[in-house]
């Protein structure tokens, strides 16, 4: 399971990139109850999404010409410009090479080689997210990807991540993802990796990391975000085994789900 315990492969930060910020606050504050707190004038309108004065996530304008609006997972690392060398090495691509963001910490973003953009964080003053696992706050990664296989071998690589396939009928294959050292006994899982299925592909889906965010009211949480204009990808349904579960993309496109149970029982 996710916690603020971080350790070297886990998510630890969690950021929009919104073609309209102060829309994107509107929603996930009706949606979320998230509050805004701009990091300041020298941070190009970027700021963080809060809860009950916990630090929960991050928003800020694209920055990347021709790119989308899309959440942005980051994993943690002890050495960036060392993640950004295994990256390559491991085929990937580097988006945008390490650096500093002031004192707060260190950053890099990456695109796998199934197409799938992510980041790491190496801290400085800034630890990571303040709270997960909580009503309202992120609980789970997961990645569709074109090329399961390869992005196993992919992240394996970097993170030296582990994965337990779960089989989910027919030849659908969930892979939970754990880093080293990251949990308890069993409970070591922070996220999934999944085959995009061949109409998806047909459809034109790409390789993509979306979070979950964990509520109390699957089919409420829902309602409140088709309400302000979310678009359903899936509707709420029962995870027998895990709890019930839906996606969805904001009003500006990105991706992301809700579940009310627990993710590491898929």
């Amino acid at each position: 399971m996710l916690t603020t315990n971080y350790v070297p492969g886990t998510p630890n930060w969690l950021d929009l990139g919104a073609p309209d910020i102060d829309s994107a606050v509107a929603f996930y504050s009706a949606v979320f109850g998230w509050s805004f707190q701009s990091a300041g004038p020298q941070a190009g309108g970027y700021g963080m999404f809060q809860l009950d004065g916990k630090t929960v996530g991050a928003v800020g304008p694209l920055t990347e010409e021709g790119a989308s609006s899309a959440w942005t997972a980051y994993f943690q690392t002890s050495d960036a410009d060392a993640t950004a060398k295994a990256v390559e090495q491991a085929g990937g691509a580097v988006r945008v090479p390490p650096m500093d963001v002031f004192t707060a910490g260190r950053l890099a973003a990456f695109t796998d080689p199934t197409g799938a953009d992510f980041a790491v964080w190496q801290p400085g003053d800034s630890k990571g997210l303040e709270t997960v696992m909580e009503p309202n706050t992120l609980c789970w990664t997961e990645l569709y990807t074109t090329d399961a296989a390869a992005a196993r071998d992919f992240y394996r690589s970097v993170f030296s991540w582990s994965y337990q396939d779960m089989p989910m009928g027919g030849d659908l294959v969930y892979s939970v993802v754990s880093a080293p050292g990251g949990g308890k006994g069993d409970d070591t899982g922070h996220g999934g990796i999944m085959q995009l299925q061949k109409e998806h592909l047909a459809a034109g889906s790409t390789s993509e990391w979306h979070p979950y965010f964990g509520v109390t009211d699957c089919d409420a949480t829902f309602a409140a975000a088709t309400g302000h204009g979310a678009t359903v990808l899936i509707p709420p349904s029962d995870a027998p085994g895990v709890g019930r579960l839906a996606m969805l993309t904001d009003p500006a496109g990105a991706p992301f789900a809700l579940i009310t149970g627990d993710p590491t029982m898929v």
